[in-house]
């Protein structure tokens, strides 16, 4: 069965339909995607995944892909306990998270606010790790960013962007996937359901300045749980940079850059992607939650700042 072919199933939560791709057996890896993509970001690598062994679990977020936007709350906090309650109605009490760019946020908040379910953390391109992000996610933030988004999806504006990629094309230059992603992005923001959606969570992590939730401050927390960074050199929406000073910050922590990838490692090198990620499961063991033990961490940060 071709990549293209994994369905898509739905649930109902809260009253909104949530959907999700899974596939195979073994151990649980929960991928999520980035902001304006959906669960297709990872389709080049589910069904190796689940061949190498593994239960590939990867949702559309509210107001991404096929699922209905939850009104409100659009915050890395809201998408984290979604998923919780994901996990819950599929039965599925831990997991490893893997989040790539704004899904890598989401995986954060998920091990900080839900570290029981979490076995193992991995980082793609990984926002709230840094200030820098693209001038995108920036100007969304900006007041009447909703009504400029919808001009810019208009089809005469989606058709000069498919022109641009093909002239790229014809000058023997490959594009490659960072602009196809974000082209897909940007045209499907064209729904005013998935541009509101954007919209709002753009505004809930950055600024015009750059990204405002940052996790650098509690990194401490994931001492205990491995940790795997991925990372493309060329990446153009978040820096390597920002992946590179996590790993030095995560004692313990993996850190595997793709030199000639962006954004979007999983697509640029899917075979080695998978590899690693196998890899990295089969050399580490889960992480056994331990409540005093947190506590401990927590209480001992209080007082090296107190003191």
């Amino acid at each position: 069965m071709p990549d293209e072919e994994i369905p898509l199933e739905v649930v109902e939560l809260h009253g909104k339909r949530l959907a999700y791709r899974r596939l195979g057996s073994g151990p649980v890896l929960l991928l999520v995607h980035g902001i304006t993509n959906s669960s297709a970001s990872w389709r080049p690598v589910m069904r190796r995944l689940a061949e190498a062994g593994h239960t590939v679990l990867a949702p559309d977020l509210p107001g991404h892909g096929t699922s209905e936007r939850h009104r409100g709350d659009h915050s890395l906090g809201a998408h984290a306990s979604i998923l919780r309650d994901l996990l819950q109605v599929l039965g599925l009490p831990r997991v490893t998270v893997v989040g790539h760019s704004l899904g890598g946020g989401v995986a954060m908040v998920f091990s900080y606010q839900f570290p029981e379910r979490v076995e193992r953390l991995a980082l793609v391109a990984s926002g709230g790790l840094g200030r820098e992000v693209s001038p995108l996610i920036r100007a969304a933030t900006l007041p009447g960013a909703e009504q400029v988004i919808r001009l810019a999806t208009v089809p005469p504006v989606l058709r000069a962007v498919g022109a641009v990629g093909a002239a790229f094309g014809r000058l023997g230059l490959k594009p490659g996937s960072d602009l196809a992603e974000m082209a897909g992005g940007v045209a499907s923001l064209g729904d005013g359901e998935r541009r509101a959606a954007f919209v709002r969570t753009a505004r809930s992590i950055a600024s015009f300045g750059g990204q405002r939730v940052s996790a650098t401050d509690r990194l401490y927390l994931a001492a205990q749980v491995p940790v795997l960074l991925l990372w493309g050199e060329q990446d153009p929406i978040i820096p390597v940079d920002h992946g590179r000073a996590a790993h030095a910050a995560l004692a313990g922590s993996r850190l595997e850059l793709f030199p000639h990838a962006g954004h979007f490692p999983m697509l640029d090198e899917p075979e080695r992607f998978v590899a690693l990620v196998h890899d990295w499961m089969a050399t580490t063991e889960p992480t056994a939650y331990d409540e005093e033990r947190l506590g401990q961490v927590i209480r001992a940060r209080a007082d090296r700042g107190a003191a």
